[in-house]
């Protein structure tokens, strides 16, 4: 019987070619789709699961409350982890890491390597980050050890062995002490190289600060929850005192200064999708996209299986007469209901294998779009393959058992007449309500892309209150050592710089200090605002050659002795210390540690990280800061400066490579994930809406099919093809604008919440909506009127010679 299905539904398959493709073209593309999503996902919520402690690792992080919000410090200072373990017995180990950039040297070979970390002897034993050559648990015990990468090693040692090698780090001499394959693509930090935290004299033991990205191994039993309830009395004990002793208050004033000083914890495996502080490692994934693509993989599933089940009932009518003849030669119901099922998981399962070959296809190119690196493997392990296996015979039967009881209810008299008539009416309720689910999930789509990309364009061109344009940064100029100064003023004598200034904090780079202000009068009391305000270190010609513009006072340089005790604050920190009503030119500050400077000047408010975060308080030190010289070029012929430069910076024998960064490019890599993120969901909202519109196909051809009759009288009776064409669409037109008006609030309400993440956003306009609302009418005229004209032309005695 099974094999009998099996023939009779591949011959139906050949018979109908069209429909066939379309079913299973449809089908393919929205499995693939939910595959290409499934993957993404699966990548994203596996994040540093890779260590075999991943369940009890847990990372130590402060939140204080300040400028009226929280701020969020992934890192804590240098005593904390040990410390807490010595505290609590539900610790059983703690270890740290901090970033380090740094000059490397072997042989003739020399690189700036960004990505290097100080680590505690037992980092790569915690993580589970086995050694190819080496051992992890001595690997960083002795100081100046270090542990490198193979892509590293290759770099500098070719195929000669790295370990037991001696490397130059900056000025001092290392051994290679392991070698470790590329870190995990799933983990929430990416390091060449490891050095031993032993190698630099350890500080002063405080708490109070932050710049150790610090972690806790906690016993399997232990509850996270009530080990952060006992937290306050660490800063009670620890920190208190050390900020008593910098602000030089009493004991109760420290207490209330530190009163939304808090330590908490979070499993390392939520910090991907759950920790989005500007000073994380690397830039996190957000856990709202997670749920977004997961609802969006549903519905295009969803949309797939809507298609398939209209098409296969509009490909009905012409089965209509074989179902007539199977019941009257005595096949029952159920028979026929398996028949069709058949035939339908048949479809799906074709429709499986053409999604594989699409994932094969095009899965360099969405790893390119999305970041990754999912190989063709994923989707063929054996659980792989048990899933697909059961999504088939699943999609199988939920999109086909409506098209399967709707054809084995046909009534025999009907049918034989030349018509289906089982209920046409409910039936076409139905496949009206599919086409409107349909179309409303697809111009929701079209509008949210509009939206995504206003936002991304908005924060991209947004005036940031300095001129990205045309700056130009030279890295690691401490290299010249006490020609620094020399080669800035040499740079200022080609015409083809505008101005140049010494400083490595430079707007998106992450790079800045940080402290607690409080205001004070002169007078010697104390307003008990404490806020948290950024610090930068600046020269006399920063702010020009950055094309910074100031509302209130003067520059300051630190090449006059009366500005070392001054300082030149945002409009932030003005609004945040309770100024507004009153000039700030000439107030004193109190800097943590009880150091007083002198308000004189305001700059207007710059966007200095993202567009994404609002603008905190920022303070500008005038201080000499050796490392970088920042350029503001002319924009003609920017590569033969570079040339130049590079050539005198090569004749001032620099102990280090020549490398150089353009702001407004870095500017643009602060989006790469935003950008990301919409190319992605812009390519499978494209799919939503193909699939959409062969889904309009399908019962188009189906409805027009039911009335070909009824057309063939008309256009007997003298009505011209226009008018059938035009009530032909204008009948499925008021489907989809049906759909586009119940699309409308959805939309409008989860793009309002969605824009709710950014600090600076845009204001939904109605226009958008009006666009994408033409735009999805324009689709579906499109894909009625092949159907329509292709009715209204055809010979009515054809349709009629049955009458």
């Amino acid at each position: 019987m099974i094999r009998n299905y099996i023939k009779t539904a591949w011959r139906n398959l050949i018979k109908n070619k069209v429909f066939s493709f379309l079913n299973i073209f449809g089908l393919a593309v929205g499995i693939a789709c939910c595959m290409f999503i499934t993957a993404y996902l699966y990548s994203e919520l596996t994040y540093d699961t890779y260590s075999i402690n991943s369940k009890q690792l847990y990372r130590v992080g402060i939140t204080t409350l300040g400028n009226g919000s929280i701020t969020d410090f992934p890192m804590v200072d240098i005593a904390v982890g040990k410390g807490m373990k010595d505290t609590y017995p539900q610790i059983l180990a703690s270890t740290r890491l901090t970033n380090r950039p740094m000059l490397v040297s072997y042989r003739d070979r020399q690189f700036k390597e960004q990505k290097i970390a100080v680590a505690d002897s037992n980092f790569l034993q915690l993580f589970s980050i086995p050694l190819i050559h080496g051992d992890n648990k001595k690997a960083l015990t002795e100081p100046r050890s270090i542990v490198i990468t193979s892509e590293l090693a290759k770099k500098y040692f070719g195929s000669e062995s790295a370990v037991g090698e001696t490397i130059k780090v900056n000025n001092d001499l290392m051994k290679v002490t392991g070698v470790i394959n590329n870190i995990p693509d799933n983990s929430h930090f990416h390091y060449d190289a490891f050095i031993s935290m032993s190698t630099f004299p350890q500080q002063q033991q405080t708490w109070s600060n932050v710049g150790y990205y610090t972690y806790l191994l906690l016993d399997k039993n232990a509850d996270p929850k009530r080990l952060e309830a006992q937290f306050p009395q660490l800063v009670a004990k620890y920190v208190v005192p050390e900020v008593q002793h910098d602000m030089g208050v009493s004991i109760a004033e420290a207490q209330k200064a530190v009163n939304t000083f808090k330590f908490y914890l979070i499993p390392i495996t939520d910090i991907h999708l759950h920790s989005a502080t500007k000073y994380d490692i690397e830039a996190n994934g957000d856990i709202h996209y997670v749920y977004i693509f997961g609802v969006l993989a549903f519905f295009i599933l969803l949309l797939a299986c809507i298609n398939f089940t209209n098409l296969s009932t509009a490909s009905s009518a012409k089965r209509s007469k074989e179902v007539g003849i199977r019941k009257v030669m005595g096949t029952v119901k159920s028979w026929l209901i398996a028949q069709f099922l058949t035939e339908s998981v048949m479809l799906t399962s074709f429709s499986m294998l053409f999604a594989l070959g699409i994932v094969y296809l095009l899965l360099p190119y969405f790893n390119d779009l999305a970041g990754k690196h999912i190989t063709i493997g994923f989707f063929l392990n054996y659980r792989a393959i048990l899933i697909e296996l059961f999504l088939t015979l699943f999609i199988g039967l939920c999109a086909g058992i409506y098209p399967a009881f709707f054809l084995s209810s046909f009534k025999i008299l009907n049918v034989l007449k030349g018509s289906s008539g089982s209920q046409p009416a409910k039936r076409n309720i139905l496949q009206s309500s599919l086409v409107i689910f349909q179309f409303t999930v697809s111009t929701a789509l079209i509008i949210s892309t509009f939206i995504v990309y206003q936002q991304l364009h908005f924060m991209q061109n947004k005036k940031l209150g300095y001129d990205k344009d045309q700056l130009l940064v030279l890295n690691d100029t401490y290299a010249l050592g006490n020609n620094e100064y020399a080669f800035k003023q040499q740079l200022l004598r080609d015409n083809r710089v505008v101005n140049a200034s010494v400083s490595t904090n430079i707007p998106g780079n992450g790079n800045m200090g940080g402290t607690q202000i409080y205001p004070q009068e002169h007078t010697g009391d104390e307003n008990k605002n404490e806020i948290h305000a950024n610090i930068y270190q600046i020269d006399g010609t920063y702010l020009p050659t950055l094309g910074i513009s100031l509302a209130k006072g003067r520059n300051v340089s630190p090449d006059f002795p009366g500005d070392s005790s001054s300082v030149i604050i945002n409009q932030a920190a003005v609004r945040e210390l309770g100024w507004e009503n009153i000039d700030p030119i000439g107030k004193t500050i109190v800097r943590s540690g009880r150091r007083a400077f002198t308000v004189v000047g305001v700059v207007k408010d710059f966007n200095y990280t993202s567009a994404k975060q609002k603008v905190a308080p920022l303070m500008m030190l005038p201080v000499h800061r050796h490392g970088a010289i920042i350029l503001k070029i002319k924009p003609a012929n920017a590569s033969a400066l570079l040339h130049d430069i590079r050539k005198q910076w090569d004749d001032y024998r620099a102990d280090g490579p020549f490398s150089y960064y353009f702001v407004d490019e870095q500017f643009a890599s602060l989006y790469a994930s935003e950008q990301r993120t919409g190319q992605i969901f812009t390519s499978f909202a494209v799919v939503a809406v193909i699939i959409a519109s062969l889904g309009l196909f399908g019962l188009a051809a189906f409805m027009i099919k039911l009335r070909v009759k009824e057309i063939g009288i008309r256009k007997v009776l003298g009505a011209s093809s226009g008018t059938i064409t035009g009530m032909l669409s204008v009948e499925f037109l008021k489907l989809v604008l049906i759909a586009i008006v119940v699309s409308f609030p959805i939309t409008w309400f989860a793009m309002h919440k969605w824009l709710q993440d950014f600090a600076y956003r845009i204001d939904i306009n109605w226009w958008v909506f009006v666009i994408a609302g033409g735009i999805a009418l324009f689709i579906a005229f499109i894909t009625i009127s092949f159907q329509s004209i292709k009715a209204a032309i055809a010979n009515p005695v054809k349709s009629l010679r049955s009458e």
